[in-house]
């Protein structure tokens, strides 16, 4: 069971990234609140391993399983799908730098789930294929192919962004 300073410091450390990849999946911001709670109030019963080699990849892979969990108790997958997707970047000053955070949004929301949440582990979260292959439990090569088809959708749905901007 962690002690009290070490939940504060996990919290401190993590809540952030957790509350986004949580919301990135159940695509509700107060049911990614409450999976948030519910992580922090199992992570409190728990106690971490003594040699852990990546902090945020472990608790990402408890945020993975609850939030897996929640979807199949409410069998909402499809129903997720089809929420009015949440916004990934803060509303810009810069009209252009807006309508660029806009247009990637948008791009990242057609990915599919699975591309999508890799995606995301990559990018924002920085964990290497091997670290998201143990968050989501399958296997490496899939985490990569799932990396690399998320990557090509969004080269393509952004190629028309990057042809406006270009001089």
């Amino acid at each position: 069971m962690p002690h009290a300073s070490q939940l504060e410091r996990l919290y401190d450390a993590h809540a952030a990234g957790v509350f986004h990849y949580l919301n990135g999946i159940v695509k509700s911001e107060a049911d990614a609140k409450d999976l948030l709670q519910d992580f922090f109030i199992k992570l409190a019963d728990v106690s971490l391993p003594a040699h852990l080699d990546n902090e945020r990849a472990y608790l990402l892979r408890i945020a993975h399983r609850l939030a897996i969990d929640w979807l199949r108790r409410h069998a909402s997958r499809e129903k997720a799908e089809s929420v009015h997707p949440q916004a990934v970047f803060a509303s810009q000053e810069d009209p252009d730098a807006d309508h660029f955070a806009r247009r990637v949004e948008s791009a990242l929301h057609q990915l599919p789930a699975d591309q999508r949440s890799i995606a995301e582990l990559k990018l924002w979260h920085g964990l290497t294929f091997d670290q998201i292959a143990e968050v989501q439990r399958i296997p490496l090569n899939t985490a990569a192919s799932r990396y690399r088809y998320a990557i090509e959708k969004l080269r393509c749905l952004l190629r028309p962004l990057y042809d406006d901007i270009q001089p």
